[in-house]
């Protein structure tokens, strides 16, 4: 039996009597205080609580904005922020190479206040990646506007100046030690003399404001300061008939002559700008300059249209992935199924909550660590119902199963989900964008699935038990897996060695000599979705209009139909500026027939960061596992996960380099997602190991390893199962992108769930795992 005697040690039951009763009335067992079904009254309330909370914070999610401004003051109205790729807008990122982390933020202040001035409230700009600046404006599909806007510095001052008159004043000695030449913005630009001690800064500038003229001539006047208004009369009047030149970010814009002296504080500036530009100009001036140059690193842009057609795929997704897994859930587990899906609705609704309650932007990444947590989030309670059917098969009461299965259950489901939460810490301590916004939901997902396993869904189970008082454990419609397997892994372990090393072998060779296919995140370049404005896109003009534009590396591609021709321009080359001159002229030549779906633009810079990055954080997530298994374990488990996780990640290169699938972010991804899953299975098998070899000490190890995985090979097939089910909708409705992350995770899935039953096992019995390894750290025993 599961328990020899009844062993009641320090138990105080200060609340609930009747809970308490029933489940002694029910037969059950303790060990070490009280049971895993008993719930103090307190401890009750505190959970419905929770839930209730999370119901709460959730809510305003189904309001309209109108709905909640009707509500209570202290009611929450935070609702989920959806991303850009949702809503559709731009998003930049900026850097200045030498920057401090005091001027990085005034830089961002102020880069907020020029967006606010011009309407944009719910722009959100961020510091990243300590000398970037990231900066979405939803709804706003001008991109170089955005640019324009951004990246001036707007460091205005006026100083006395001259036109230079003659080719090199500079050899010719004409150029004074106090002095400088600055061209001006005209094209071809006109040089000029310019004294270094300015006249005014843009700290004498109190106001300006973008008008018209007599002449019809768009111009900027500018309001001055008490001081400043003092300085430039002292200075006009000394000084008629010198030109004043207006420098901003070392460029002259504007030189008038001064005619007399100016005394009411008012300077107009006019000069070869169209209103647009000027008004802008003018949003820098009232606003003030950056703290230091900034140029532009990464540009993306999608269209409403598009990003409404991401939210309905989007929507589509997460409720057929609902509904999939919780089909399969109440048809493989009945009962027991349909309380684990009433744990996964809280799950996902407290999901919600904390992601509303935060501000956490939502996009389809967001969307796809989602699904993906709700094709995981099951695996806990697969693994207890497992173990619950399998106690029940060895002779104990269905309370006395279900109590042994969340107390042998409890340790590798904690080590399961902390495997996968390391994976999602290195994603978002080194991811940014979509990849920051995927980490962040795996990461809440991680804690809220930890708390309805052994909380919620443990109280709802515990009701059950209290109020049915069940004899037997509730009845399933399918059964995929037979109940006693006896396959003989070991003895195929020499075999599945061979294949996988062979395999391995093959998928270092296609990547050392095919290499992989870097998407623009990694090369830098463009990635430009052109949308006909009238009939099918035809794809041979593009490629003509390409040509003649001199731009290297471009190809041009169908879209999802005829409508829509995706252009692919790999990296110039020649830095930052390079890819951002390629977008202007991609606008220039075809924005008059052609829609801008999506516009992405990766620079150097920026690629370069990603793949020094990527290759960091699949190194540094495996050492922050292989470090938690040690520590958990023993040096041999954690070598052998490390080992098959490893075999997993070569594999899954070899098939990125054989096949030229784009190695991208979302790639790089599925990975890491890859690694917390692959540990996830193999800690089940290697947990249900070190249980064997506690109890059976005095059996061979190959026999003990072998009945672990067999064990485990029901939780194992179906918590894959269950994933690859969720990640079809995900395929189906969620893009490019995103289906194509859904492919690698599912062949990572097939792949992981290959190692832990055949690699997994075997490489501790070759890492010389003893009896007596686990026996010092032995915990006290639930099972006999």
């Amino acid at each position: 039996m599961f328990y020899s005697a009844v062993i009641l040690k320090n138990i105080t039951v200060t609340s609930d009597p009747v809970c308490f009763a029933d489940l002694l009335q029910s037969g059950i067992n303790f060990t070490d205080g009280l049971p895993m079904l008993y719930f103090p009254r307190w401890k009750s309330v505190l959970i419905w609580l929770v839930v209730l909370a999370g119901f709460i914070f959730a809510l305003p999610n189904f309001f309209s904005a109108q709905q909640l401004s009707g509500l209570p003051d202290g009611f929450p109205k935070g609702q989920i922020i959806t991303g850009l790729d949702l809503t559709g807008g731009t998003r930049v990122v900026l850097a200045s190479p030498k920057i401090t982390a005091e001027d990085l933020d005034k830089s961002a202040a102020v880069m907020a206040d020029r967006l606010s001035e011009l309407g944009y409230d719910n722009a959100r700009i961020n510091v990243q990646n300590k000398n970037q600046i990231r900066a979405e404006v939803p709804d706003v599909y001008d991109a170089q506007l955005i640019k324009d806007l951004l990246s001036l510095k707007g460091d205005i001052n006026f100083r006395q100046a001259k036109i230079v008159t003659t080719p090199d004043p500079l050899a010719e000695g004409l150029v004074p030690q106090d002095s400088e030449i600055i061209y001006s913005f005209d094209d071809p630009p006109v040089g000029y003399i310019v004294k270094k001690a300015p006249v005014l800064t843009g700290e004498d500038i109190a106001d300006a404001e973008v008008g018209v003229n007599t002449a019809q001539d768009s111009v900027i006047t500018i309001s001055l300061t008490e001081e400043g208004t003092k300085d430039l009369a002292d200075f006009t009047t000394k000084n008629t008939g010198s030109v004043l030149a207006v420098v901003i970010d070392n460029q002259i814009v504007s030189a008038p002559r001064i005619q007399e002296a100016i005394t009411t504080g008012n300077l107009q500036i006019t000069g070869d700008f169209d209103l647009e530009t000027l008004s802008n100009l003018g949003v820098v001036l009232r606003s003030g300059p950056l703290a230091a140059p900034v140029q532009v690193l990464e540009e993306r842009s999608i269209a409403s249209a598009l990003g409404q057609n991401y939210t309905s795929y989007g929507l589509i997704t997460a409720l057929s992935a609902l509904v999939v897994v919780a089909l399969f859930m109440v048809l493989s587990y009945g009962l027991l199924g349909l309380i684990s899906v009433i744990a996964l609705g809280v799950n996902v609704m407290l999901m919600i909550a904390v992601v509303s309650f935060f501000g956490v932007a939502v996009g389809l990444a967001t969307i796809a660590g989602l699904v993906l947590t709700i094709g995981m989030a099951v695996d806990s309670n697969i693994l207890l119902f497992e173990k619950m059917r399998e106690d029940r098969r060895n002779g104990y009461s269905v309370v006395q199963a279900i109590e042994s299965g969340f107390s042998r259950a409890r340790a590798c489901v904690v080590d399961a989900n902390l495997t996968t939460l390391i994976a999602a810490l290195v994603l978002l301590m080194f991811g940014s964008g979509p990849l920051h916004e995927f980490a962040i939901i795996v990461t809440i997902g991680v804690a809220t699935s930890l708390f309805t396993t052994y909380t919620f869904s443990r109280l709802l189970i515990s009701l059950w038990v209290r109020q049915s008082k069940p004899t037997v454990i509730p009845a399933r419609f399918l059964k995929l897996v037979p109940t006693n397997t006896k396959i003989g892994f070991m003895k195929l372990s020499g075999i599945t060695a061979i294949i996988s090393a062979a395999a391995c072998v093959a998928a270092l060779v296609f990547y050392f000599t095919m290499g992989l296919n870097y998407g623009i995140d990694f090369d830098g370049g463009s990635s430009v979705e052109l949308q006909s404005r009238e009939g099918p896109a035809d794809l041979d003009d593009i490629r003509l209009r390409l040509s003649e534009l001199n731009i290297d590396g471009a190809r041009v591609v169908q879209g999802k139909n005829e409508n829509l021709a995706e252009l692919l321009i790999g990296s110039q080359d020649a830095g930052d500026d390079a890819e951002q001159t390629v977008v202007v002229k991609l606008r220039d030549e075809f924005e008059q027939d052609y829609d801008f779906q999506r516009v992405e633009v990766v620079g150097p810079t920026v690629s370069d960061h990603l793949s020094r990055i990527g290759n960091a954080a699949l190194g540094l997530a495996l050492i922050g596992v292989f470090a938690y298994l040690w520590l958990r374990f023993r040096w041999q488990f954690a070598v052998g996960a490390v080992l098959a996780t490893t075999h997993d990640i070569i594999i899954m290169i070899g098939v990125f380099a054989l096949f030229r699938f784009e190695y991208n972010l979302w790639s790089l991804a599925a990975l890491l997602t890859v690694i917390g899953y692959s540990l996830n299975d193999t800690v089940v098998v290697y947990d249900r190991v070190r249980d064997n070899l506690r109890r059976y000490p005095q059996t061979r190890v190959s026999m003990l390893v072998d009945a672990a995985i067999n064990q485990t090979l029901s939780r194992t097939i179906l918590t894959s199962l269950v994933t690859l089910l969720a990640l079809i909708p995900l395929y189906i409705f969620g893009g490019a992108d995103i289906g194509s992350f859904a492919v690698m995770m599912s062949l990572g899935i097939i792949i992981a769930t290959y190692s832990s039953i055949y690699i997994a096992g075997p490489l501790l019995w070759l890492l010389g795992i003893r009896p007596s390894d686990v026996s010092e750290n032995a915990e006290p025993q639930t099972a006999s």
